[in-house]
């Protein structure tokens, strides 16, 4: 139910002689019968006339210009936000101009989507204009209102849109998918930053196979380089599906991370690139590694990941077409080579890239997962698989009377040697 601190400033304003209301995804999520995780506040209090109630101790100017100011409750920050009108929204993404108003229909008709224009008195009585709980039951994302005006006034409601059924694994409705279609070159004013929220997101869905399938077209927008996968055949055994349908069932099967999902839709750009009919008749693709690579680098850098995350998907998209027997000495120099932490995620991107290859071959999970078994021993045991792990170093090679470039050859020898 409703937290004390949260229902505290709810009833604090009400007393002040204003309405308040919980509003959007908090009263979505409680509808869906899942705990939220933020409690977000709408009022007919304007920002100051809010700071007066709770005292400027207690308060923070977050985003006066748009009505909101962050209340501090028993120590947790809670958004306060005046009822407003949006003006128009000349770069399709920020209101010109923001009017504050006294009443909550206006403020609810001017929200995107039916399940997030719900309201709640502290009492745990909804205010429900738009059916929203009837979308919610039905497990449909709807626009409030016009869906091409809410997408014109801000195109990232088109991401977001998407998002929600990805993650809630809810369907579009009609009307607003086809809105989305006829809106989705808008999304090209909107940040790289806000882009790529969405984007990891959406990718981490349950509901991402479908999704990326269904809105290809409108992903392709922001994701110029997943086009050329649509439809490009894989006239290969090992293959069931074009590139993009291999794609998308791997995003689906490797696990729920930023850096897996965004590395499993990034591995196979490269092959459309990369098409060669051998003289068995059958389509290859030598090199896609190394183009896909090419192409998440440039996907990374212009939606701005952070260096940690970019690092790990590059790593996972330039390998991933490794292949490492689950064999002691091919496990060790894997660990050499890689890291422990690496290597576990790379072998977690063989295991769902095999998962979207044909059936007849997923057997081979058995490598993988005795791969894996076999490299957590190793490790947990402490097997010498780097040259720091050596009993032997560099000074002790040169008080033997070896000198320059001989030191780290036969370091090198000595680790192979112990691998082996």
């Amino acid at each position: 139910m409703i937290p004390e601190y949260a229902k505290t400033v709810a009833e604090t304003l009400r007393r002040a002689g204003y309405e308040a209301y919980f509003v959007g995804g908090c009263v979505r999520d409680l509808c869906m019968g899942t705990e939220p995780h933020d409690w977000d506040v709408a009022t007919s209090a304007v920002p100051e006339e809010t700071r007066r109630v709770f005292g400027s101790c207690k308060t923070v100017e977050t985003g006066v210009r748009h009505g909101t100011v962050t209340v501090l409750s028993d120590g947790v920050a809670v958004e306060v936000t005046t009822y407003r009108v949006d003006g128009s929204y000349s770069d399709h993404r920020h209101p010109d101009r923001v009017t504050f108003t006294r009443r909550l229909e206006d403020d609810l008709s001017r929200r995107d989507f039916t399940v997030n224009a719900m309201a709640m008195s502290p009492e745990g009585e909804i205010v429900d204009l738009f059916d929203g709980r009837s979308d919610l039951n039905d497990h449909i994302i709807r626009c409030v209102g016009d869906p091409d005006a809410r997408f014109r006034e801000d195109a990232l409601r088109i991401l977001r849109g998407l998002r929600f059924a990805s993650v809630l694994r809810f369907d579009v409705e009609e009307e607003t998918a086809a809105a989305m279609g006829r809106c989705r070159e808008l999304m090209r004013e909107v940040s790289a930053e806000r882009i790529r929220a969405e984007l990891t997101k959406l990718l981490c869905g349950v509901g991402v196979r479908e999704v990326l399938q269904r809105y290809t077209e409108e992903l392709g927008v922001v994701l110029p380089e997943i086009l050329p996968a649509v439809g490009h055949r894989q006239h290969h055994f090992r293959h069931v599906s074009d590139v993009w349908g291999h794609t998308c069932e791997v995003v689906h099967q490797i696990r729920s991370e930023p850096h897996f999902r965004w590395a499993a839709l990034l591995h196979d750009l490269g092959k459309p690139a990369c098409l060669q009919v051998g003289e068995d008749g059958l389509d290859h693709f030598r090199g896609h590694a190394k183009e896909s690579l090419r192409l998440a680098v440039t996907v990374t850098e212009r939606l701005r990941f952070d260096s940690g995350t970019r690092r790990r998907v590059l790593f996972l998209v330039e390998h991933h077409d490794q292949r490492i027997p689950a064999e002691e000495t091919a496990a060790k120099r894997a660990l050499a080579k890689y890291g422990y932490g690496d290597l576990m995620n790379l072998i977690e991107m063989f295991r769902a890239d095999l998962l979207g290859q044909s059936p007849e071959f997923h057997g081979e999970l058995e490598n993988y997962e005795r791969l894996t078994e076999m490299v957590r021993e190793l490790h947990e045991q402490g097997e010498c698989v780097t040259l720091r792990q050596l009993q032997v170093n560099g000074y002790d090679l040169t008080a033997r009377g070896l000198v320059g470039p001989k030191v780290g050859e036969t370091l090198k020898m000595l680790l192979d040697a112990v691998i082996e």
